[in-house]
């Protein structure tokens, strides 16, 4: 069982830079696909961007494409999303997932294709 904590989260001014780590014990990260998701006050959580074991192969949902990135470093054990051009509808705690069998088949948006989760970092954007 691997354990997430999430960290890197703040408050920025929309059009600023924020880079948010996640941290893995327990497991190696090699073994997991990796996710972030997001979640606003009275909304759904949803998804953000995936990336797989390998890191060759890396999915985001329309509304970050071309701002944010995700990455991982295995020998840190660690994922990370880089969030540029932030707007202010990005302000939500963001959390992230771990999956721990693949399945070449899914792009990993939905939550119910991860096992673990961390417990989320605040990150809110003002205007």
């Amino acid at each position: 069982q691997v354990q997430l904590v999430e960290s890197g989260g703040g408050l920025v001014q929309a059009g600023g830079s924020l880079r948010l780590s996640c941290a893995a014990s327990g497991r190696t990260l090699t073994t997991y696909d990796m996710g972030w998701f997001r979640q606003a006050p009275g909304k759904e959580r949803e998804f953000v961007a995936a990336i797989r074991r390998s890191g060759r192969n890396t999915y985001y949902a329309d509304s970050v494409k071309g701002r944010f990135t995700i990455s991982r470093d295995n020998a840190k054990n660690t994922v990370y999303l880089q969030m540029n051009s932030l707007k202010p509808e990005d302000t939500a705690v963001y959390y992230c997932a771990a999956r721990r069998f693949p399945d070449g088949s899914s792009r990993y948006t939905s939550a119910y294709d991860y096992d673990y989760w961390g417990q989320g970092t605040q990150v809110t954007v003002s205007s």
